[in-house]
């Protein structure tokens, strides 16, 4: 009973208060009053609201169907309350507009904006009648007791833009612009141009359907359509089939802040008195913006552009093979040409004599006299030598005989070494001069025709040991090296199967290793010194170069494909076209892509990749004919040919135009590794095959300078995501970079005989005492010395430039440290093939020439700077620029066509560069 009760007078004390409770809140004054107003526009109504007025104008206008007309709200607030603000209602007849003034803007970090002048476009409904007259009323109110304000309607001009006519305006943040456009017939896309001459305040620029209502405030803009950015320039390309009412509107919005523009962020006062969350007033922000809507490209323009770029790349695989057929058609005159010459013999029964001497011993050449008429034949003919591709085995062997009594101007075959490169006479302790075995094993049972005697040599501080030498006295190098005939190495085995070979079966034993030191160490080296491994071996180690780069290529391009198609679908989901860097006044979209003319322009580094793969892989299907026919000049002469590393460099340019493709579905600074990781593959493997080139037998091996090229990826990596202003990093990576200089250039000095183990550093010491303390002498390679130490000033400058200035752009920097060595490692090799007596012959001199000029104008186009990821994206459109080519093509996509050329040129100048070497045995050839 007693619980009951209470629960009955808790009952009773509840209802009580609720009774009570309208009776304790606050109570206006007086009634609420509601006054309606016929308003007309253009006039400007100054009135006053307050807690117990609510004022409502009433408009009403005729709109017809096949015009639109812009209808504005413009409103000032003369009183100060910022906590009790005036509310203003738009009502329509399909749209109701709301906003308060003061007019309240967030920015960075919460900031909170006053506005007390707020400018609305009204959203314009539809009608299906001719002519309709539309209704719609302005409602003011407030809860502060007085509060004046001023309002005016006006009708916008100009509110449908025209194709081709520029049009001006003035935007605030809280006086936002819109526009709306309408497709004309025939014109299935348009590019919407905004301009202004002053960058900052920064602004937005969107494009959105005709909807109600409009998102045009700095805190909505973003909720649909496209938008992006804008401080002086931006573009958009807009697409009729994306909009079903065939029209759409262009919204400018001014922002509060200039920050995401790339400005500073403004001042944010503070006094002691005044609270952290107080708006800021901004007053006049005002921006001054031209926008013009010109018609896109047809579906025509893709079309002829499309076929413009297959045509100048396809035209690269016709010339070709128009100059594979004049030279087949020229090598096989020359063939009829040396019939002729021995068909007397074999026509008349008369038996068969061996060949005079092509030169008496009275010709021109040795002191006066007439000489055999079948030097001038073969001088007439340019002979290129009988090696490689299209030489057949009967000139083979016609030369070879023949070749005795020929000047070596001619053939080659008698060249000493010329006093330019030696600088003085050939020391006869260090001139060891080539081995019998030439360019093939010491496995291969060829020996050396010369006696051999038991001597004991002391080298280079080393502990002794026996080497066999001639039992006759040394004559100099130049002598041994230019008697030695092609006779005697007639005799060859075929090709074999690569099967049970290994590289390691010749390096393992100790008099192989003594012989090494012995040979890598001389003053003065030939190829044939460093040719000395099975063809077979190096064969399998420089063929792991393409297998393990098609295997990366895989790997490395699968999920980067999958990473950009991901950023353009987010791109076209989300409207932010802040998220890529594109030239957007050229960037013309095809399905899904946003710059398909980017994409196209990379074509030609696949295409031209290709024919390299197939120029290399004839020419390896020649090589390997001339081996299995035993050609001695396939076997003996000129630079060993290994095309495991061009089979690699064609495949990483094919996969530069993939890669660099992928980077431009979606430009931006997280995806522009992707751009520079074959390249610098490509820059590594150019450098490894000059090193090949007259080293076979110790360029390194695939695995690790395939190691190698992951390292600078993964420090290209490390310097986009930690490299920009961290001092810590940039010391690390200058550290790094000078010892792995220092590194390199001993491995290079001394041919890889050396270690790097606890005693390096006593070695040095005593290689410091002898030979700069104790006695002063010069380096023992001296041009080996030149170009390690034009390499290391390079290097070390990069590095002190790198600590000192930091670049923005770690991944150029990077790709600048490859091609400067590379560059620098080409001239060295220039310089000293033509300061060795060689020459360079007229296709890969043609083609240094027309790649050099290439170069400069691909470079030129490359530093145009159409946008830069370094900067905002609004700051990047500054630097965008209108097409230059068949309106299609921008100033990038020229620099992609010009280095794709410039690439594939450059590979053939590596590809020719020593054919004059051909006919020229590998023990007169000289390393450097």
């Amino acid at each position: 009973m007693a619980s009951a009760g209470a629960a009955a007078l808790a009952r009773a004390l509840l209802a009580w208060a609720l009774l009570a409770l309208p009776l304790a809140l606050p109570q206006p004054s007086g009634r609420q009053c509601v006054e309606e107003k016929e308003a007309s526009f253009n006039t400007t109504y100054t009135d006053w609201v307050g807690a117990n007025l609510l004022n409502i104008y009433a408009f009403n206008h005729s709109v017809r169907r096949n015009r639109t007309e812009g209808v504005r709200v413009s409103v000032n607030v003369l009183s100060d309350h910022k906590d009790l603000p005036v509310l203003f209602v738009v009502r329509q007849k399909e749209a109701v507009v709301s906003f308060q003034v003061p007019l309240i803007l967030r920015g960075l970090y919460q900031r909170k904006y006053a506005y007390q002048e707020v400018s609305r476009t009204l959203c314009q409904p539809q009608t299906k009648a001719e002519v309709e007259t539309q209704h719609f009323f302005v409602d003011v109110s407030t809860l502060s007791l007085n509060t004046s304000y001023q309002l005016r309607v006006t009708r916008v001009e100009n509110f449908v833009l025209r194709t081709n006519e520029r049009f001006s305006f003035n935007a605030t943040a809280s006086q936002p612009q819109y526009f709306k456009y309408e497709f004309p017939e025939g014109v299935d896309s348009v590019i919407v141009k905004v301009t202004s001459a002053m960058a900052f305040p920064c602004s937005v620029i969107s494009i959105q359907d005709i909807l109600c209502p409009v998102y045009d405030l700095d805190n909505n803009v973003a909720f649909i359509g496209m938008y992006q950015t804008m401080t002086k320039k931006a573009a958009i390309t807009v697409q009729k089939k994306d909009f079903p009412s065939n029209s759409f509107y262009v919204v400018v919005v001014v922002k509060t802040e200039d920050e995401v523009c790339g400005g500073a962020l403004p001042y944010y006062p503070l006094s002691k008195d005044a609270s952290p969350d107080e708006p800021v007033d901004q007053h006049n922000r005002q921006k001054k913006l031209e926008v013009m809507v010109s018609p896109a490209i047809t579906s025509e323009a893709y079309v002829s552009s499309v076929l413009f770029c297959l045509g100048i790349f396809l035209s690269f695989y016709v010339l070709t093979l128009v100059i594979a057929c004049w030279e087949s058609c020229r090598q096989q005159k020359r063939k009829g040409l040396l019939a002729a010459m021995d068909s007397p013999s074999l026509d008349t029964g008369v038996p068969h004599r061996p060949p005079e001497p092509l030169v008496s011993p009275s010709s021109p050449g040795t002191k006066g006299g007439r000489g055999h008429p079948g030097a001038w034949v073969l001088v007439l003919w340019g002979w290129q030598g009988c090696a490689g591709a299209w030489a057949s085995h009967q000139v083979c062997l016609f030369l070879s005989t023949a070749s005795r009594g020929l000047p070596a101007s001619l053939l080659g075959h008698a060249r000493s070494i010329p006093d330019s490169f030696l600088g003085h006479a050939p020391y006869d302790s260090y001139g060891y001069g080539s081995f019998g075995n030439g360019s093939s094993s010491s496995a291969e049972g060829v020996t050396d025709s010369m006696g051999s005697a038991e001597v004991t040599y002391g080298y280079m501080g080393q502990e002794q040991f026996k080497r066999r030498t001639p039992s006759a006295p040394m004559r100099p190098l130049s002598i041994a090296m230019g008697e030695r005939s092609l006779e005697n190495v007639a005799g060859r085995p075929r090709l074999d199967s690569l099967s049970s070979i290994e590289e390691d079966d010749y390096d393992t034993l100790a008099d192989i290793d003594y012989d090494k030191n012995v040979i890598r160490t001389k003053q003065y080296l030939c190829v044939a010194d460093l040719a000395r491994k099975d063809k077979r071996v190096l064969r399998k180690k420089y063929q792991i170069y393409f297998w393990n780069i098609a295997t990366i290529a895989v790997f490395y391009a699968l999920p980067v494909i999958q990473l950009v198609i991901t950023y353009q679908t987010v791109v076209n989901v989300t409207g932010n076209q802040d998220i890529c860097y594109y030239n957007f006044l050229c960037a013309h979209p095809l399905g899904n892509l946003s710059a398909f003319n980017n994409i196209l322009s990379n074509l030609g580094y696949v295409l031209l990749g290709l024919l390299f793969l197939l120029i290399i892989l004839q020419r390896e299907i020649n090589y390997n004919r001339a081996l299995m026919r035993n050609d001695t000049h396939a076997l003996e002469c000129g630079i060993p040919k290994h095309f495991g590393l061009f089979y690699a460099m064609g495949t990483a340019l094919m996969m530069e135009g993939l890669l660099s493709a992928c980077y431009h579905v979606c430009p931006n600074y997280t995806n522009f590794q992707f751009d520079t990781s074959f390249m610098y593959m490509i820059a590594g493997l150019c450098m490894l095959k000059l090193y090949q080139k007259r080293h076979p037998d110790i360029n390194a091996s695939a695995y690790s300078a395939y190691a190698c090229l992951a390292l600078v990826i993964f420090f290209s990596v490390v310097g986009v995501v930690f490299g920009k202003g961290n001092t810590a990093f940039w010391i690390v990576f200058s550290v790094i970079h000078i010892v792995a200089t220092l590194l390199l250039s001993t491995q290079l000095y001394y041919m890889g005989r050396w270690k790097l183990d606890s005693g390096i550093l006593r070695r040095i010491l005593h290689v410091l005492y002898t030979d700069c303390v104790r006695q002063c002498s010069g380096p023992m390679y001296v041009d080996r010395m030149v170009l390690l130490v034009m390499g290391n000033i390079i290097n070390w400058s990069l590095a002190a430039y790198g600590l000192i200035v930091r670049p923005n752009d770690f991944a150029s920097y990077l790709l600048a440290i490859g091609i400067c060595n590379l560059l620098l490692y080409f001239a060295f090799y220039i310089i000293m093939k033509l300061r060795s007596g060689e020459r360079i012959k007229l296709i890969p001199l043609l083609c240094i020439i027309g790649t050099s000029v290439v170069w400069g104008f691909a470079l030129f186009f490359f530093f145009q700077g159409l946008s830069t990821w370094q900067k905002t994206p609004a700051e990047s459109r500054e630097h965008n620029r209108d097409c230059i080519l068949l309106d299609f093509f921008d100033d990038h996509d020229i620099w992609h066509f010009l280095s794709s050329i410039a690439m594939f040129g450059s590979f053939l100048v590596l590809l020719t560069l020593d054919d004059d070497l051909d006919c020229v045995q590998r023990d007169k050839i000289y390393v450097f």
